[in-house]
């Protein structure tokens, strides 16, 4: 009997969670090589260098919101992952989808560093992160369609996930709408998001 290839590719959820922390690894390093120290002949005195220091704080923050942005999102795809029973090539088309996301952040981050002053620049990021969370919320969708998740899930596990998702994104938009008044509101808000989202503080006894 004649076997469809489209339904036995894209199976093994361990070879999708390989791929996914080697890009991220990736990601997360190549974030490294846009900060940049200051030109040793620019520095003739120790007043110089604080200047020098001082002017390396927002590359810092960028570099921080950044770095927190994959964090979080390496988080989020690794616990749909480790709740699933098996992938299909539908769903692992989806998680490559994400993966160039992840890819894109270094370069919406380069355009931050060097133009953080400018609107365009702080859209661009948060497009990046638009597309992200989009597609990790497309990825469980799919996953639950296709029945792909384990059987002992706990009723409340889908639902806390969509909720991340979307309280995230929301919060994310808020941030960029920051950007009418300054760009480093936004920054400043989204980073705030970020620690929330890292630190995973409990409101009421229910974590966001």
């Amino acid at each position: 009997m004649a076997v469809s290839y489209n339904t036995i590719a894209g199976q093994s959820v361990e070879r999708l969670a390989a791929l996914s922390d080697g890009v991220f690894a990736v990601a997360m390093t190549l974030l490294l090589l846009e900060l940049h120290a200051p030109a040793k002949e620019a520095i003739h005195s120790e007043r110089d260098l604080l200047h020098a220091i001082a002017a390396f704080g927002p590359q810092l923050a960028v570099y921080l919101m950044s770095f927190l942005t994959l964090g979080i999102f390496w988080m989020g795809q690794q616990t749909q992952l480790n709740y699933l029973q098996r992938s299909d090539r539908n769903l692992s088309w989806l998680h490559l989808a994400f993966l160039f996301a992840v890819t894109l952040m270094p370069v919406s981050t380069r355009f931050l560093t060097e133009f953080a002053q400018y609107r365009s620049a702080l859209l661009a990021y948060w497009a990046n992160i638009l597309l992200l969370g989009v597609i990790l919320y497309l990825s469980w969708g799919c996953a639950t369609h296709a029945h792909l998740l384990k059987d002992e899930i706990p009723p409340e596990v889908p639902l806390a996930i969509c909720r991340r998702i979307g309280v995230g994104q929301v919060l994310y938009a808020f941030g960029a709408l920051l950007c009418v008044f300054d760009t480093y509101w936004s920054i400043a808000f989204i980073v705030l998001v970020q620690l929330y989202f890292a630190i995973a503080p409990r409101l009421g006894g229910r974590e966001a």
